[in-house]
């Protein structure tokens, strides 16, 4: 019985965690849930405030459920509390991630304070997640030089006029964002970016960028030049994913491109994600059988919603099977529309020499809401 209270001692008296090295604690902390790192001040005196030298402050929709729960909401309720984080804080925030979530609020004039007080201590990553109101974002952000990462959503963006671009920034997400009808002649400079995500955005011919280390690419619902500027000027893009989810229809913006020009200029594209809408489009044009190059570095390629019934479609899913002569999956999902006539389509595949060319590194075909015609069949 000694020896076990003497044990208990012992371990209690080491508290190995606390003589860790700093950067080591406040990499602990920083994956724990907010609530419970605030929860460490009762371990000791040494712990009761160093939640405060936290550079990492995660305020996303699983903390917001908690603090509903505790009947803490309220109205603005979250507004206070991220307030009183903010003043308790005593180092610079590197990290910070805020989810706003549709409840009623007064304003979002607080937002506008934290971003001023982000802009001041050089943060690194930054993640807004709106669900209110759009939030027009303040000109100070855009003072944020030193961002790598940066997750927008529900927004009006509009840089200042002397505003060059984010010469650190890797990675930009931006999900339902405005960015205003002023034409935007000046390119925004993102020297080192590697990833862009835009989702369903207003006026996104307006985001006039230059990138030209983009290697990861995934745009959906934005047809128009912004979307073919970025793949004309970004070479070392290796996967890009484009849903248009409709047609387009305003071709006075859309520069001329067809499939072979598109891909002339994704020369290490190894990942190409790309529905009916904008297969369709590249292939408006009578295009050759074969490419002036062939896709080389292809090695994945995706047709999302693909029509069979559709001939610029077929002819387009086709011709970029006969320029991939290293491709080694191939996944399909297929929409087939009820009672539609798919006897063109059929007519095409049985025609000697529709595939003259054998896909001899293909080692996987996925093929999904198949109906059984002989289209499907022949394909």
């Amino acid at each position: 019985m000694e020896k076990n209270i003497r044990r208990a001692v012992s371990c209690g008296d080491e508290d190995r965690i606390s003589n860790l090295p700093e950067h080591l604690i406040d990499s602990i902390l920083e994956r724990l849930p907010f609530e419970d790192a605030v929860k460490t001040s009762i371990i000791s005196k040494k712990w009761r405030y160093r939640w405060t030298t936290m550079r990492a402050l995660i305020f996303d929709e699983q903390f917001f459920k908690k603090v509903a729960k505790k009947g803490a909401f309220g109205c603005n309720g979250f507004i206070r509390i991220i307030y009183k984080v903010m003043i308790l804080h005593k180092v610079p925030i590197l990290k910070f991630h805020l989810h706003i979530p549709n409840i009623y609020l007064d304003s979002l004039q607080e937002v506008d304070q934290w971003m001023l007080l982000l802009s001041r201590n050089g943060v690194t990553e930054l993640v807004l997640k709106n669900l209110n109101r759009r939030y027009e974002l303040p000109s100070y952000l855009f003072s944020c030089l030193d961002l790598i990462m940066l997750d927008l959503q529900n927004c009006f963006y509009k840089p200042p006029l002397e505003f060059e671009g984010f010469l650190n920034l890797e990675e930009l997400i931006l999900k339902h964002i405005d960015f205003g009808a002023r034409l935007c002649e000046t390119k925004i400079n993102l020297p080192q970016l590697k990833k862009l995500s835009l989702h369903t955005c207003t006026n996104a011919y307006n985001f006039n960028i230059k990138a030209t280390k983009l290697q990861y690419l995934t745009v959906v619902a934005s047809p128009d030049a912004m979307l073919l500027q970025l793949i004309m000027d970004s070479p070392c893009v290796s996967v890009a994913v484009i849903a248009l989810q409709k047609p387009i229809q305003d071709f006075v913006r859309v520069e001329k491109m067809n499939l072979a020009t598109m891909l002339s200029n994704l020369p290490r594209v190894k990942d190409l994600y790309i529905d009916k809408h904008f297969l369709k489009f590249l292939v408006a044009e009578k295009i050759p059988k074969l490419l002036p190059c062939v896709i080389s570095s292809l090695k994945r390629l995706w047709l999302l919603r693909f029509q069979l019934s559709d001939l610029h479609q077929l002819h387009g899913a086709l011709c970029l099977l006969r320029n991939s002569p290293n491709l080694e999956t191939l996944y399909m999902i297929h929409m087939q529309e009820p009672r539609v006539n798919v006897g063109l389509a059929t007519n095409h595949l049985v025609s000697p020499n529709c595939l003259d060319f054998t896909l001899d590194q293909l080692q996987t075909i996925e093929i999904r809401s198949l109906v059984g015609s002989k289209a499907e069949l022949f394909l």
